[in-house]
């Protein structure tokens, strides 16, 4: 019995894997539809945003078949609660990558965009969802902490794009709407960073059953 429990936990993890993979991915083709202008990504973002809403509902069933045939012990309940709560984030964080993509569709042909930080923004918000992710799989509380501590350095680069847009605005009064995209823009990998802390908390709590208020 308990060699079927490790079997589906192994599946669960796997998949988890496969949702993060994909949620990077998005994010990734998201902001490089933006700052390249390629249209073809944007359907690709929203195509792995279907796909990463499939896989929180093959997640869930996996959970439930775990907790209701399973009889789990306290330990694994923490990890199967966990879970749960992390594909919701991940369900989110593909969410905000498609509205990235919609943005993108309209700011396609505007300079503006090589002049903020979003990249570098992208590229710390996809290591968060990475590292919360793998923290997971391999109990890594150290690695979970460190996730939740690199947040500081997204809200920093969103602090640095507001106030690159605002002096571009202050410059250009011209620019004020795409800037204003871009602001948004910002804003979802904020909160996709947030998604990554979500996560990672629940990782802590998988491992030690104290969660963060």
């Amino acid at each position: 019995m308990r060699n079927r429990f490790d079997s589906q936990l192994e599946k669960l993890n796997l998949e988890l894997i496969t949702m993060g993979a994909l949620c990077e991915d998005a994010i990734s083709a998201s902001v490089k539809a933006l700052l390249d202008g390629d249209e073809t990504l944007i359907e690709k973002v929203f195509a792995a945003d279907a796909e990463i809403d499939q896989k929180e509902r093959d997640i869930e069933a996996i959970c439930m078949k775990l907790l209701l045939q399973q009889q789990p012990v306290a330990g694994d309940l923490r990890v199967i609660s966990s879970a749960l709560k992390m594909i919701s984030d991940m369900e989110r964080i593909g969410d905000q990558a498609s509205d990235i993509a919609e943005i993108a569709k309209f700011v396609k042909n505007s300079d503006v965009k090589s002049k903020v930080h979003i990249k570098d923004m992208a590229t710390a918000a996809i290591k968060m969802v990475t590292d919360s992710v793998e923290s997971f799989v391999k109990k890594d509380i150290e690695l979970a902490s460190a996730v939740m501590k690199y947040d500081d350095k997204v809200d920093n680069l969103f602090d640095c794009v507001k106030d690159e847009l605002v002096r571009l605005i202050a410059a250009d009064s011209e620019n004020g709407e795409y800037c204003i995209d871009l602001l948004m823009i910002a804003k979802y990998l904020e909160r996709i960073g947030d998604h990554a802390v979500n996560i990672a908390e629940w990782v802590e709590y998988s491992i030690t059953g104290t969660h963060r208020n």
